[in-house]
C-alpha cells in the first residue's frame, strides 16, 4: 500500500510539473494564445546564442512576434526586428512551416534562428492549443 502511494504521488508531481512548463511556454489571454519559445528552442542559436521570440496567434493566425532578450549584436538584430519578424502577421499557422521567408542581409545567423524559432513556437502552438 505505501509502495502504491509513492507511485501515485511521483505519478501527480510528474503531470504538475508537466503541466507547469506547457503553462511557461504557451498561455492563452483574451483569446490570443501566445507561445514563448525560450525552452523550447533553447538550442537553435543566432550568432551569439539563442534568440527567443513570443508567437502571439489568435484564430490560427500569427498576429505578431516580438523578440525577448538576447545576446545578438544589437545593430544587427535591430534589422532582424525591424524587417523581419512582421513577414508573417497575418499568415495562418499552418503555411508557416512551408513559407519562403527571405533572411536579412548582414544578419544570417539571427535571421536563420529567428525563422527556426517561429516554427517550432507555430508547430508547439499546432500540437498543444
Amino acid at each position: 500500500m505505501k509502495k502504491l502511494s509513492y507511485l501515485l504521488t511521483a505519478v501527480l508531481c510528474a503531470i504538475i510539473l508537466m503541466s507547469a512548463v506547457k503553462d511557461e511556454i504557451l498561455t492563452k489571454t483574451n483569446g490570443v494564445y501566445i507561445v514563448n519559445t525560450t525552452k523550447i528552442a533553447s538550442d537553435v542559436k543566432g550568432y551569439k546564442g539563442p534568440t527567443p521570440l513570443k508567437i502571439y496567434i489568435k484564430n490560427n493566425k500569427i498576429q505578431k512576434i516580438e523578440a525577448l532578450q538576447n545576446n545578438e549584436t544589437p545593430r544587427y538584430f535591430k534589422m532582424v526586428t525591424s524587417q523581419l519578424l512582421n513577414k508573417w502577421n497575418g499568415m495562418p499557422v499552418k503555411k508557416v512551416a512551408n513559407a519562403k521567408i527571405d533572411g536579412v542581409t548582414g544578419a544570417t545567423f539571427s535571421s536563420k534562428a529567428v525563422k527556426e524559432n517561429v516554427k517550432r513556437g507555430v508547430d508547439y502552438y499546432l500540437k498543444h492549443k
